[in-house]
């Protein structure tokens, strides 16, 4: 891969210095892990004072144990994973925690097995239909229960008029092993990162339904996460490691070149340890479903977009929140803005980019419209959350959870 060229402003040694500087850093075998391989491997993180040790996890629930007991200093992590602990939900006692940027917009999907395909449901309609009509139900994985996969599949279905909770079965499995269970014939469909979507595709199990990027254009993904000690305990350390993923983010999406090469280092075997042809098409934006459809999708896997990936919305935190209310894993609404502000970075995130040379947007918030019509602002969260027409509430709400 190309060398780095030097930021604006390299790491000065003095009252900055990293008060650690050696950071065991997790991730998970995903195409969205891009930047923090990137940093630690291709010369980003020495020029801040940091030494990069990647620990690749074995799971979600693995690499969330590690990070609240402080084995790993900091985690490629799913949003919804550390709002979890931060609520202590999901079986774990609450920590506070910390989301210090976002690593990546867009880039998951939704697939159906090859004897769904078979039967001729390979379209939302189709697949509403035989879920309604048939008395076994259809078994789908997530890869976390408070994931974005499952966040996403949940919303996807309940776009469809099929209730997540009550018309089919979710189970939990690990990224890497969606495509042996797709083959073993143990679910019926998935909800997960690139490359396994991709390779599912290639090893002809199925096909891609849909894109979650369909379901949200640019929607929150991948989080730079810690604990919220690890950055009151190294504040210059949590600077200089989103300095460096900063850079490496951008540095991917400077060129098709780089992006070639980030493919070709993520194929090795001790990070994502998959074939190149089912990481690259993706990560460049080139889809093909399995049903003979090919595109170039506008809302691609997107790392750094000149830092609106990168920057931690704290409306992109509280949806993840609202979700977990409306399917029953909250059984009160949070202060919804109040956690948020607690969770996510701003001001760190800021001064780093800043540092950098990458501009920060002037809102805390966005406004977005999913796939359901409806707006999410972050105006109303409580009422957003309420606003469903299928949920798990377990409130008194005179909204029915069935269809």
């Amino acid at each position: 891969m190309n060398e780095p060229s030097a930021g604006p402003l390299a790491w000065v040694n003095g009252s900055d210095a990293p008060e650690k500087t050696e950071i065991n850093l997790g991730f998970m075998a995903l195409s969205d892990c891009a930047s923090v391989v990137v940093a630690a491997t291709q010369g980003f993180a020495q020029p801040h004072g940091l030494t990069l040790n990647l620990k690749r996890q074995s799971s979600w629930a693995n690499l969330r144990d590690k990070l609240v007991s402080g084995e790993l200093d900091a985690a490629h992590s799913l949003y919804g994973l550390i709002y979890a602990v931060h609520l202590g939900i999901g079986g774990v006692a609450a920590t506070d925690m910390a989301v210090l940027m976002g690593l990546n917009q867009n880039g998951q999907s939704i697939n159906l097995s090859g004897g769904l395909q078979a039967l001729g449901v390979t379209s939302p309609e189709a697949l509403d239909r035989h879920v309604h009509q048939t008395r076994s139900k259809l078994t789908f994985a997530q890869t976390f229960p408070t994931g974005t996969h499952a966040m996403w599949l949940y919303y996807w279905l309940a776009s469809q008029g099929i209730h997540p909770l009550q018309d089919v079965d979710s189970v939990v499995v690990p990224p890497p092993q969606m495509v042996a269970h797709l083959r073993a014939g143990r679910i019926d469909g998935f909800c997960v990162g690139e490359p396994w979507s991709a390779s599912a595709v290639q090893q002809d199990l199925g096909f891609t339904l849909a894109t979650t990027q369909t379901l949200w254009p640019d929607h929150p993904e991948k989080v730079l996460g810690c604990t919220r000690a690890f950055v009151e305990q190294y504040p210059n350390t949590a600077r200089a490691l989103v300095r460096a993923v900063l850079e490496a983010s951008r540095f991917i999406e400077e060129s098709t070149e780089n992006r070639r090469s980030t493919a070709q280092l993520l194929s090795a075997d001790q990070y994502l340890d998959a074939p190149l042809d089912c990481i690259e098409p993706r990560l460049l934006g080139e889809y093909a479903d399995g049903l003979g459809h090919r595109w170039q999708d506008p809302h691609a896997l997107r790392l750094h977009g000149d830092g609106e990936a990168n920057w931690p919305y704290l409306s992109d935190g509280m949806w993840f929140m609202t979700q977990f209310r409306r399917w029953g894993l909250l059984r009160d609404d949070p202060d919804y803005l109040a956690v948020a502000r607690q969770v996510q970075q701003l001001g760190l995130y800021r001064e780093a980019a800043s540092a950098v040379g990458v501009a920060s947007p002037a809102e805390e918030m966005r406004s977005s419209q999913l796939i359901d019509g409806k707006i999410w602002d972050g105006s109303d969260p409580a009422g957003y959350a309420r606003s469903f027409k299928l949920h798990a509430m377990s409130d008194s709400s005179p909204r029915s959870a069935s269809r």
